[in-house]
Order: structure tokens, then sequence, then C-alpha cells
């Protein structure tokens, strides 16, 4: 399949991987698409015309100057019809023949060497005689050394003009580098908000929130996909709305289409207003218990067969309030469909807490929880008593996302007291083992390096699998062609064995299990033994993925379902990125727990037989701030920590405990007692999942 602005990376014959330009893509001259033979790649061939001159030409992108094999895939039935080949102008073959293939579902390649410039290339095949073969696509191999030297960081990032309500702009100094500074990529707290020029040094980001701070950094890229460590970081802010005292209209129409013992689903017509409605409250028994940016919400926490009383307003972006609705009162249920999980009451376990990523439980039930930026590790007990039992060494910042991020436990904790760590380092991200004795921590070994770093999409979770295997995904660390890239560890889903080394069954002789990821994180294995998986997405949309061997999920081609998707996995659940940043994953019974950092909610659906999410509640929008992990604990109850203003204070994070009730109103491990049909792996020692052999 072609892939869209495609760049020829100059790397070693031994590991070049070409790139594919389909002729109905490139400019025809003489010709028509057609795609009545069977065989052909893409969406159809070009049939030139019988004239001398006809011609199909291609535009390649290569990194730098390189040598390059062209190979075009053509049929021809039953003669031989040279095609000149020529590259920028400059012939390479002269009457080049293609000889005949027997028939036209037969598809074969003629080769062509040549030496590409850098930057854009035109190559273009002419008929030389009186008529031309079928020509399919055009495959480039470039033959010469890699260009991995990667640009410098833009110099003094500023403010350039003043901003406006929805507007920012940004200056910065030429960044240089060894081939040539292609562009430029301007970020906000780790999304990419706008791509410029390698001859821009200066850029106007718009539709923005007004009086909102944003953190700006500026990375320059080549056309090797090199991108550069992040400029310095600045903040700037929009300026307020603009005057506006006029409130959005009344919600009408608040009712209920459905509860259960400890939650209840409210839904309200939408309100209208001058400008525009940016959300609503809800009140519950006369308090504010949370928010919603859409007409609908589920409030969760609650007690079975209780009356409870709501009403909700509208607000706008400069904080004026509709007046409430009318109220209304519903009652939960007094119990629940077999097998269904949902939110009961929430306590608080620790607060204090500094950005707790990484979050396991040993075998007696006793939690564990990093802190990404103080590189601490942490016990944590349900009664709520912490201690610290250690750092883990080597570990660094990167000023935004990186730092020590994932944690699991061994499957055989029991007998080895081996706990895992995903963590940033001085050359880049690692996977490292160190031995828990008690309260304390030490024995590090490094298993897995060579996972570059940026200051954002490190990804950062790791899960042990019912095979054995310890899962990571790890992000593209702001190099989208890594995740193409099937010798690159970046953009990807790792599996190794608990001693670093890579399983025999591996689908790409690494430690590579999927690619085509941009900053995967969440991890988690569903009754099946099926790995499910959270994506932050770019602009666009966020994901979850249901994880297969080998599978690519198209980033950078495809972000969700939005782009060149076509022969990519696609993924099971998407959501607007305003409504997710998607950062933690559980599965309880065969239901999927994802936790928001952006979307400050979490997503609740159901897998279905045909491995579709669906029945997708929403719980606790607007109640904890930012939420950044969840797991479940030995007793099938939920462990959530809040990653509270985008991490800018240390220790006003917190780590939450929510019930979770199932069929007949009971908490924590469903009234079957069973605990252990979903594990993490096939030890006894597994996390439990709660019963996933009830009815679905």
């Amino acid at each position: 399949m072609a892939l869209p602005a495609s760049v020829v990376s100059a790397t070693a014959t031994a590991t070049a991987a070409a790139t594919d330009h389909e002729a109905e893509s490139a400019t025809v001259s003489q010709g028509a698409v057609e795609s009545n033979h069977a065989g052909h790649s893409g969406t159809g061939f070009v049939n030139f015309a019988a004239v001398s001159g006809a011609y199909v030409e291609f535009t390649v992108d290569s990194a730098q100057a390189a040598d390059a094999k062209l190979e075009f895939r053509y049929a021809s039935s039953t003669a031989d019809r040279p095609l000149d080949i020529a590259v920028n102008g400059a012939t390479v073959a002269d009457d080049r023949s293609f000889p005949a293939t027997g028939a036209w579902t037969t598809w074969q390649t003629v080769s062509v060497d040549a030496v590409l410039k850098a930057g854009s290339n035109k190559i273009r095949a002419t008929t030389s005689g009186i008529d031309g073969p079928n020509l399919d696509k055009l495959s480039v191999t470039a033959t010469g050394p890699a260009d991995t030297e990667r640009p410098t960081a833009p110099p003094n990032l500023r403010k350039d003009k003043e901003p406006t309500a929805t507007t920012v702009s940004l200056a910065w100094d030429a960044a240089t580098d060894n081939v040539g500074v292609t562009g430029y990529d301007i970020y906000q707290h780790g999304q990419l908000m706008k791509k410029v020029g390698g001859t821009t040094s200066a850029a106007t980001v718009e539709n923005l929130d007004p009086g909102t701070s944003y953190d700006w950094t500026v990375f320059a890229r080549d056309a090797a996909g090199n991108a550069s460590v992040a400029s310095n970081a600045i903040t700037v802010a929009t300026l307020p709305a603009p005057p506006d005292d006029q409130a959005p209209t009344v919600p009408a129409n608040l009712h209920s289409p459905a509860r259960t013992a400890t939650t209840i689903d409210l839904g309200w017509d939408a309100s209208s207003d001058n400008v525009k409605v940016t959300g609503y409250e809800i009140h519950r028994d006369g308090v504010l218990s949370g928010t919603s940016d859409t007409t609908t919400t589920s409030v969760a926490g609650l007690s079975p067969s209780t009356a409870y009383r709501f009403k909700v307003r509208a607000y706008d972006a400069k904080g004026n309030k509709s007046a409430f609705s009318p109220e209304t009162t519903v009652t939960t249920s007094g119990s629940l469909p077999g097998g269904t999980p949902d939110p009961g009451a929430v306590s608080t376990l620790a607060s204090g807490v500094d950005v707790a990523w990484g979050l396991g439980f040993l075998p007696d039930g006793t939690g564990i929880y990093t802190e990404r930026n103080t590189f601490n590790v942490h016990k944590l007990t349900e009664s709520g008593t912490k201690t610290l039992v250690g750092k883990v060494p080597n570990s660094q910042t990167t000023g935004g996302e990186g730092g020590l991020m994932g944690i699991e436990i061994s499957p055989t904790f029991a007998t080895d007291h081996y706990l895992y760590f995903l963590h940033t380092s001085s050359e880049g991200n690692r996977i490292a083992r160190m031995t828990l004795d008690g309260n304390t921590l030490s024995g590090y070994k490094v298993l897995l390096q060579g996972m570059e770093k940026s200051r954002f999409h490190n990804g950062g979770r790791l899960r042990f699998g019912p095979d054995g295997k310890l899962y990571a995904s790890m992000g593209d660390a702001q190099t989208e062609s890594r995740a193409q890239d099937r010798n690159s560890l970046n953009g990807k889903i790792l599996r190794i064995n608990p001693d670093g080394s890579i399983p025999a069954d591996n689908p790409f002789g690494n430690a590579v299990w999927s690619l085509g990821h941009r900053n995967p994180q969440g991890l988690d294995f569903d009754s099946e033994g099926r790995l499910w998986q959270a994506e932050f997405g770019n602009s666009v949309m966020d994901e979850v993925n249901l994880i297969q061997k080998g599978g690519n999920y198209g980033w950078p081609h495809c972000e969700g379902t939005s782009g060149n998707c076509s022969g990519y996995l696609a993924p099971r659940k998407t959501w607007p990125t305003s409504s997710a940043s998607p950062s933690g994953l559980t599965i309880i019974n065969d239901h999927v727990f994802v936790a928001t950092t952006r979307g400050e909610r979490v997503y609740r659906m159901r897998i279905d037989p045909s491995s579709n999410l669906v029945e997708e509640k929403t719980y606790f929008q607007g109640t904890y701030d930012r939420l950044r992990t969840v797991e479940v604990d030995h007793d099938g109850d939920i462990w959530l920590t809040t990653s509270t203003d985008k991490d800018g204070t240390a220790g006003n994070d917190r780590i939450l405990r929510i019930d979770i009730v199932h069929s007949g109103g009971t908490t924590g491990t469903p009234p079957d007692g069973t605990e252990t049909a979903v594990k993490n792996a096939s030890t006894a020692e597994a996390k439990p999942r709660g019963n996933c052999d009830a009815a679905m």
C-alpha cells in the first residue's frame, strides 16, 4: 500500500525498507487509471495510451543525497514495452526493457539504479515505443548510509506578537542540521499544535481557549525524520474572552434513562448561548458533584435504594451560568445485572502524592506505586499507611512526560521479590528490574535499552501477560518515522522475557510486538488473554486498540480513523483528544476502565462478543481533576491516581479507592466469591480481575 508523504530513509542495504508509490496516485500524461486486471496493488494501475511520450511521474522525497534502487512493478502480456526512466530530468535508463510477463494478470518488476537528491525528486517513466506496459507502482529503496544525526534544538523560543483571546504567536532562532532542517513542530504540553517549514522561524497558533495558560516548546526536524531535543519552554497565556454578561439558557428536560445500585445516568436538552456553551454543572442534593461537556453524564459512588436530588445548569467561557433546571429526584436500584462492575463509594487512601504514575499490588494486597518526578517508590496499605522503600537509580526527568513511569510485580514475587520499572535515563528509556526485600529496594539491573526519549511521548506502562512475558508501551519520542520502523523500539508495544531476553516467537526478531503507535500507555488483558491498549492521539483522536502480534496501527499515517488508514488495524474505540488523553487502562469482568488526564474522567466500556467496546459510561468528570492511573486491587476494587494541574506542583496529587459493586449490591469480590478469572499471568499470584465467568 502507498504510504502518504513518504520519505526515503537512507539506511544500509541490509535494513532498508522500500517506500511504495502507487502509479494511480502519480501524475499521469496520456494514460488511464484502470483496475480491470487482478493482482495489482493499491486501487489500480496506469494503462499507457498507445503513443510515444506518454508518462507517469512520481514524486519521491529523500532524506539526503543518496543512491537508490527504483523498482517498477508492471504487467505486459505478450510484448516487450520499453520505458525511458528519468530522475529530475536526467535520463538514468534509456529504452529500458520491460519484457512480456505472459498475461495482464501476471506482475513482475524491473529495477533501475539512480541517485536521489536531498528533498523532493521527480521520477518519470516515459513510453519510448508506441505503447507501454501496465504500470502498477514504484518501490524506492535507499542504498546509501543513514542520516541519524538530529538537528540542534531551536534556540531562544519567545513570545512574538501579543496574544489574543484565541491565538498565541511564537518566534525562535533557526536550528541547524548536517543535511538541512525541513520543518519545525510546535507543541503545547505534549500536543502537536502546528507544523511549519524549515525556513520559517515564527508562527501563530489559533483556535485556543480564552484566558488559558499554555506551555510551549518547539522541535526541529529533518527529511530523515530525526527530531531535535526540545527548545526552551515558555508559558504564554491567551487573553480573557471578550466582555460577555449573557448567561446560557436553562437546560430543559432533565431525566434519568438508566440507573444501577451505585450509579445514575442523567440526560437533558442542550442549552444555547450567544457565544458558546462550554459545559454543564451537575448538582446532587444541592452540592456540585461534577461537570459534563455533553448533555449526558453518569453519577457514580452512590448507595443502593437511595433517593438523590439532581439539577443542572449551563456555563460559558466567561463563567456566566444559567439558572438551574427543575430539580428531579432519582432512586438507585437495589441490585445490578450479573457481572456488571459499577463504581461505588470513593475514599482517599493517600494525599500529598507527587504524580503517582505506576501502580501495582504485592501478593499480600499492599499497593506499591512510583512517583514520576521524584523517582520514589512507595508502599501503600488499604488503611492508608505510606512507606518509602527507595528510589530507582539512573532515573531522569525530561521536563515533560518522562521520568519514573511504569511498575509491575513479578508473577513469582513470593520467591524472587522482583519489581520491574520503565524509566527515563541519560541515554533514553529503559526497562529495569530491582529486588524488594521487606521495605528495602535494591539490586538494580537493566533489562532493555535502546528506546529513545524526548520531552513527550515516552509511553511507560508495563504489564505481565498470561503467557508470562512482560509487555511495555513505548512512545515515538516525538519522531514520527520511528513508529513504522520495525528496527526501532519507539512507537511500539514491546514484549520481552522476565530476564530481558527476546522471546523466540516475537514477530520481527527483536522486542517489537506491534508497531504504528504514537504514545501508547495503558495495557491490560481480558478474559481471553487478549491485550488491550490506550493511546494518546495527536490533535484529532485518542484511541483504544486490541493488540495483535505484528499488528500495524497506522501512526503517523493514520490517527484513530483519520488519515490514510487503509491497510492498518483500526481502533476499537476513539474519542476527541479534548475528551480523553487516556493514560491508565484496566479490565474488570471484561469491562474496560480508562482513566484520562485532559478529559478528567473515567470511561467504562464492555467488550462484546465481536470484540467491540460498547455501552460506554462516563464517571467522575470534573470531580477529581486530571486522572492518571487506574488499577484493580486483589479485592476487585479500583485504585485511581490523580495528576493535578498538568503536574506543575509537587505533592498535590491523591490516590483514591473506588468500591466496585457487582450483582446483588455487593462490593469488592462478586457474590460467588470468584476473583481470579482474569489474571495478568498464568500463576497463582497474578492480579485478580473480578468474576469473568459471570454472564455478560
